[in-house]
């Protein structure tokens, strides 16, 4: 059954909302392996609200962290040492795994989240925004995740439409576009299910 990891070109473009959508469709199971800032609330309460997901399906986080800072750095501040080795993936199926921020986070000082998701070897989906700025993101992030290795499934995009952004993107990076997920005015679960349906083939998930 299906597994994948959800990670980003930059933080703050969507990629709970995306992993939530697709955590609902699939009816998996979402994991967040590590936090930080907790102070603003875990992105599992949001995934398990947008989502409308029961509790079972929620796996805990392997790392809790206080700051809202990069993993490397919250983990110091809480005098912390997050060990790579101990983030084995669930063998709950289906799952979605959402990273932190873009794709070259640093968990400690010598690894990152790309690293991570080498070893594990799971599909990997790419959430971009649509807008200014958003090639040369998603470009760099698909030749980061190349280089090592790591097995792209595709693009998300999440914003307004810009078919050539999505298209030079795809193009250039040889990857498949999954789909586009809008802006929306009330983001609800069910706005959000309503807006995935119409937005991407599930097909291309399972």
């Amino acid at each position: 059954m299906s597994a994948f990891v959800v990670t980003g070109t930059d933080t703050g473009i969507g990629k709970t909302v995306f992993s939530a959508a697709l955590t609902g469709a699939l009816g998996a199971h979402y994991w967040k392996p590590v936090q930080s800032g907790l102070a603003d609330g875990a992105d599992k309460d949001s995934v398990a609200a947008l989502a409308a997901l029961p509790a079972e399906r929620i796996v805990p986080e392997a790392y809790r962290l206080t700051e809202p800072l990069s993993p490397h750095r919250a983990a110091e501040l809480d005098l912390v040492t997050i060990d790579p080795d101990l983030l084995t993936l669930p063998e709950v199926r289906p799952l979605v795994v959402e990273g932190a921020g873009g794709a070259l986070v640093p968990l400690t000082r010598e690894v990152t989240y790309a690293d991570v998701f080498a070893q594990w070897g799971l599909l990997t989906i790419i959430v971009a925004r649509t807008a200014l700025g958003t090639i040369n993101h998603s470009l760099l992030t698909i030749e980061a995740l190349r280089a090592r290795r790591v097995p792209i499934h595709g693009v998300a995009f999440v914003g307004e439409a810009n078919e050539d952004n999505e298209a030079t993107i795809c193009e250039m990076g040889q990857v498949r576009r999954l789909g586009r997920l809008p802006q929306l005015p009330s983001l609800t679960s069910q706005a959000l299910a309503t807006a995935f349906a119409q937005g991407f083939n599930l097909e291309d998930f399972t």
